[in-house]
């Protein structure tokens, strides 16, 4: 958009001047925008006219031609006029308006990115983690609209919940032909263990999701429905906040209906209907952090207040279904699951599931837990059900569809095969049952991209087996107004869209629809909107004539009672990843400065003593710096620098900065939830920065060798990122029990490193050495303490005084032995100086003395000193195994049930 354009609006109103510069929606399809269908070519056929064969079981009779819904009066090149809502909207943008959208753009993308908003896509080359695409225009829908979308989602959901509850029951529909037994019973997702169960409130559908898309005649087409784990439901209340923020004075302005007051009602209604036990305790069941959806499940679950759990955070003891924590087993009374049915159970499903529970199904039948979504759904996501729809309506409601569906035929059915066939080039071919192993897999196929030869080979693929294919017929979709930035300062581009709209139980046999959704667009030249596909997502405004409904999930008058079922239970396995994320941490910085320390001797201009040397080549071998074959450093100054410099980014062997901060991120994200986005955002930039600035000093060579004044700049800008990571570790996480086991990770880390790094010091005699002396106080973290408080002094008094007996120096033996026990003794639930026998292990500073550890014995050999430093390196290790048998794997007298 140039700055004539921006300039316009002193001569006429946002929505003109919006009507001006958006394009209308391709020929053929629906413009949100307008409010009407951009007529199609007319030497161009329109694709679902009558031509197309009539659809087979009552499916609902194909959209009327594009040119019908346009207005006959329309001019090429005219302005049309926006339609009322739109006109709103863009009349609400503020005094700046058009001129500020670049701005709000840029701000939007930040928001994204700030808050760690992400998508995954497993076949991304460039990782895992993606942001969110988010545009910044929503789709708004006005009362009128929502109102026929409501009452059809409805009214499907309700329909659905009873075929189920026919198929695990009576099974009546398949007696009577209205199901064909080879897409209910020859469905992988049908699963027979569920056959004869009865869930409570006698409601099989708690959370359903129906993909619409809205037709050149303007009406909403059912394209997909989602029963299994539908996602969205978290990722819409992101763009929510997003948007909101972008545009509150259009929010305002529009009467735009709120969300929460439906997910409080989705709540109270799974509470009402679970097993016994008050109050009850929900958990949202993910498949973890590489799930391409991961970051919804954390954040939908710290929404609904509920505890986010892994398959191997649950066990089944007697037929029900317990969280492991930290204090033993706690009852768990619901599930909402986001994990597929088939992996739910290795017991009685898949026996290869890592991210079930085995015992699940049993604990179901029982009676004794509840799931949202009841496992057994899947079949109903076939696309080949859709075309049976509304004679199971008539039959089971009595109703015809308010909400039909886009004309679909099983190929599994000769008459509905040879009918549609010819017609191939008109239509979509998709899987009958879609990632299911043993059938027939492929993308979805737009006829209209085939050539003749490409649609001959997929008819013969469905001749030789049509029940793998289901065709439906091709509609083409809205299109809405959205915001790209790729050329200039931007412009207004329409986009096709689906609308996800979800409706949720709120009692037996009673749903609600959420008054808004998640909007999926297609790329800039697709025509299928999808994530996956590089598509990206719009908030959903939904207008209401009534009065706003302005609930929130905020507890007025909450109570001590309400407060404490707020406290989410720490699990085993967060316990783990945090007090991993807290080794790990640390284990980076001791390598960081221990490589920092080696490479500023090396290149210093005063000679090392044989003794420094052999030392800081020791300390590397230990700490995994070099390899084992390096020549020593003495003998090889040269190439040990090298191999150092080189190793330090090798992320294939345990103890490089580069491994550390690797697993450093991998311990973070599988706790991503109990950090705050600042902190998490830290961790994966320590990591991006520091393997880039590897990758490229790599090459960079000086004199013959590695940079390594290169390798010091990327170890000290690695250095204060760690240093950021720690002080959000040390002071903005709440001092809880996950807290506690960060903290006692790190501690136990440098427990074990500082005091093998003094003992080695002794051993070899490189303390005794003033290069040697200051190079144990540099790697203690501190020499500005030291010498403010001895001047000159080198002997061993001061150093012992200093790196083991002061309780003030946070990295001296005693200031973090003493930590230990007490943080161990409060991990356990003991009072406030009380310890535990746990605690004990580690040995007492109280009673270390400066006489006893500085005499030095008649080979002077400090034999106190270093009977001392070998007990708190043993003791380290032993108590970090006692605290994953206790805490981790909830083994031997920890297998207690609380709260049962």
């Amino acid at each position: 958009m140039n700055e004539s354009l921006f300039d316009a609006q002193a001569l006429e109103s946002p929505a003109d001047l919006a009507s001006s510069l958006a394009p209308p929606a391709a020929p053929g399809h629906f413009d949100e925008l307008r409010g009407a269908a951009t007529p199609a070519p007319a030497a161009v056929p329109r694709l679902g006219v009558p031509s197309q064969p009539a659809p087979l079981h009552d499916a609902a009779s194909p959209p009327p031609a594009a040119a019908a819904a346009a207005r006959p009066d329309a001019e090429p090149g005219a302005r049309s006029p926006l339609a009322p809502h739109w006109a709103d909207f863009f009349e609400q943008l503020g005094t700046d308006g058009f001129r500020d959208l670049p701005r709000r753009a840029v701000g939007l993308e930040r928001q994204i990115r700030d808050n760690g908003v992400t998508y995954n896509v497993y076949a991304d080359a460039g990782g895992p983690q993606r942001p969110w695409s988010l545009d910044l225009f929503p789709l708004i829908v006005p009362p009128e609209s929502w109102a026929a979308i409501e009452a059809g989602a409805l009214q499907r959901v309700r329909l659905l919940d009873r075929i189920l509850a026919d198929v695990y029951g009576p099974q009546h529909l398949l007696a009577e032909g209205l199901l064909p037994a080879a897409l209910v019973q020859g469905n992988p997702g049908y699963l027979r263990p569920m056959h004869g169960v009865r869930p409570p409130g006698d409601t099989w559908l708690r959370i359903a999701a129906l993909d619409l898309a809205r037709g050149p005649d303007g009406d909403w087409w059912v394209v997909s429905q989602r029963t299994q784990a539908p996602s969205g439901l978290g990722y819409l209340l992101e763009n929510r906040l997003a948007i909101a923020r972008q545009f509150p004075q259009a929010f305002e302005a529009l009467n735009v209906q709120r969300l929460a007051a439906t997910y409080n009602a989705m709540m109270e209604g799974l509470q009402s209907m679970c097993p016994a036990g008050h109050p009850p305790h929900i958990a949202l069941l993910t498949p973890g952090p590489y799930n391409e959806t991961y970051f919804e499940h954390a954040y939908i679950a710290r929404y609904l207040g509920i505890t986010l759990v892994e398959g191997n955070d649950l066990t089944v003891r007697d037929q029900r279904l317990y969280l492991k924590t930290l204090q033993g087993l706690r009852p768990v009374h619901g599930l909402i699951k986001r994990l597929d049915d088939q992996f739910l159970d290795p017991l009685e499903l898949r026996a290869d599931s890592t991210l079930g529970v085995p015992g699940l199904l049993q604990a179901i039948r029982a009676g004794n837990v509840l799931l949202a979504n009841t496992p057994g759904s899947a079949f109903l996501e076939s696309p080949a059900l859709l075309g049976f729809l509304p004679a199971l309506s008539r039959r089971l409601l009595g109703e015809k569809l308010l909400l039909p569906a886009l004309p679909t035929w099983w190929c599994g059915e000769r008459a509905a095969m040879e009918a549609v066939l010819p017609q191939l080039a008109g239509c979509t071919i998709k899987p009958t049952y879609a990632g299911e192993e043993g059938h027939a897999g492929f993308d979805t196929q737009l006829g209209s991209r085939l050539s003749r030869r490409e649609l001959d080979e997929w008819a013969g693929r469905i001749v030789r087996a049509g029940e793998e294919y289901t065709v439906q017929n091709h509609l083409p979709i809205s299109q809405m107004p959205t915001w790209a930035q790729d050329l200039g300062a931007g412009h207004i581009a329409p986009r096709s869209v689906l609308l996800r709209v979800f409706a949720v139980c709120v009692g037996p046999q009673s749903w609600r629809v959420l008054p808004g959704g998640l909007a999926r667009l297609s790329g800039a030249d697709a025509q299928i909107a999808s994530m996956q596909r590089g598509g990206s997502s719009a908030d959903v405004w939904v207008q209401t004539h009534g009065e706003v409904d302005r609930t929130t999930r905020l507890q007025v008058h909450a109570t001590p009672a309400s407060l404490a079922r707020h406290r989410a239970p720490v699990t085993s396995r967060a316990a783990e990843n945090m007090y991993w994320l807290g080794r790990y941490t640390e284990r980076a910085e001791n390598a960081v400065r221990l490589a920092r320390l080696t490479l500023d001797l090396l290149g210093g201009e005063d000679p090392s003593s044989p003794a420094l040397l052999t030392w800081l080549h020791d300390m590397a071998w230990r700490n995994a710096l070099v390899p084992r074959d390096v020549p020593s450093l003495p003998r090889s100054r040269r190439v040990f620098e090298r191999s150092l410099i080189a190793e330090l980014a090798d992320i294939d062997e345990g103890g490089s900065v580069g491994y550390s901060l690797r697993c450093v991120r991998q311990a973070a994200a599988a706790v991503r939830e109990r950090l705050s986005p600042d902190h998490w955002n830290q961790i994966v930039r320590a990591e991006g920065e520091f393997m880039r600035r590897s990758a490229e000093q790599a090459g960079e060579r000086v004199d013959g060798g590695y940079a390594s004044a290169a390798a010091l700049r990327m170890l000290e800008s690695t250095s204060a990122a760690l240093a950021a990571m720690t002080g959000a570790q040390t002071d903005r996480m709440t001092r809880d029990d996950a807290w506690r086991l960060l903290s006692i990770g790190r501690h136990i880390e440098r427990l074990a490193f500082l005091s093998s790094s003094l003992a080695a010091g002794f051993e070899i005699g490189s303390v005794h050495d003033v290069s040697g002396f200051e190079a144990m106080v540099g790697l203690f973290d501190s020499t500005i303490t030291f010498h403010a408080r001895y001047q000159q002094r080198r002997d061993v008094a001061p150093l012992v005084d200093l790196l083991v007996l002061d309780g003030d120096n946070p990295r001296s033996l005693a200031w973090v032995t003493q930590t230990l026990r007490g943080r161990i003794a409060r991990l356990a639930g003991s009072a406030p100086g009380k310890l535990t026998a746990l605690s004990h292990e580690l040995p007492d500073p109280a009673s270390w003395t400066l006489e006893d550890l500085c005499e030095p014995g008649a080979n002077a050999d400090y034999g106190a000193l270093m009977q001392l430093l070998e007990t708190c390196e043993a003791a380290a290790y032993h108590v970090s195994d006692a605290i994953g048998i206790r805490y981790f794997t909830l083994t031997s007298e920890s297998l207690r049930s609380v709260g049962a």
